[in-house]
């Protein structure tokens, strides 16, 4: 009897193991084809994630409720003096469980791409956090959390025909590196790769632009070079979706 429950003690552990390293080196590294929808001003999402905040950007600052203060959207993509004043930024949660390659939402030239490094890179969620986004799937609102403007980031500056945004990779406590595949001036294509962020991790999308049409909304699990978050609204024409307000 002893015997047979160690076998199986055993044989457990194995298939857990197994599926760890399985899940760690092979399904986490997963490159899938991805097709990008065709259409004007389309604004695609640039990473596979929960969306977990829409809020508007006015006078280059982000009202942020459960602190009460409003935070410099310089303090998010570390780029001092840049022009962007008004529009949006949209939060994207990444788990373990979602492709990590970020793609670019639109066509456009990489204007500039800004690393900023850091000491320490804090948690992002804590353990019930974790649970709610990963595997329960359910929006959790990181917006100004202390990670949000201290850990790691890569920012990568597009301008396209219609408008300009950022894509702002932001690297959790245990990220490995954060692997950018372009370079200044480079060309890309709606839904190009532009970069590989390991292990648990956020992008924001800042979108320079305020007639926006959403798509999206709080909630959403949206795929990378695929999903549309939102759409160049055409002059005249109100804004829509599921966004939060100042």
């Amino acid at each position: 009897m002893v015997k047979a429950l160690l076998w199986t003690i055993g044989i457990a552990g194995a298939f857990v193991l197994s599926a760890l390293i399985f899940l760690r080196r092979v399904w986490f590294y997963r490159d899938p084809i991805r097709k990008p929808p065709s259409g004007n001003g389309l604004i695609l999402s640039p990473a596979d994630g929960k969306v977990i905040y829409i809020r508007p950007i006015k006078e280059g600052k982000i009202y942020a409720e459960k602190i009460g203060e409003r935070i410099e959207l310089e303090e998010i993509h570390k780029v001092k003096g840049d022009a962007g004043r008004e529009g949006w930024i949209i939060g994207i949660y990444m788990s373990p469980l979602d492709v990590h390659f970020n793609y670019s939402p639109i066509a456009g030239r990489v204007e500039k791409i800004v690393h900023t490094q850091t000491g320490l890179n804090l948690p992002m969620v804590d353990l019930w956090e974790y649970i709610r986004l990963t595997y329960l799937r359910r929006a959790v609102d990181l917006f100004a959390r202390r990670y949000h403007l201290i850990n790691e980031r890569n920012t990568i500056f597009i301008k396209g025909r219609d408008l300009r945004l950022a894509v702002v990779e932001i690297a959790d406590k245990f990220v490995n590196k954060i692997t950018c595949f372009v370079k200044n001036g480079d060309q890309l294509k709606p839904g190009q790769k532009l970069s590989f962020i390991a292990r648990g991790s956020q992008v924001d999308l800042i979108i320079f632009h305020k007639e926006i049409e959403f798509v999206a909304a709080v909630g959403d699990q949206v795929y990378g070079a695929q999903s549309i978050l939102a759409r160049v609204a055409s002059a005249g024409r109100g804004l829509e979706g599921g966004h939060e307000s100042d």
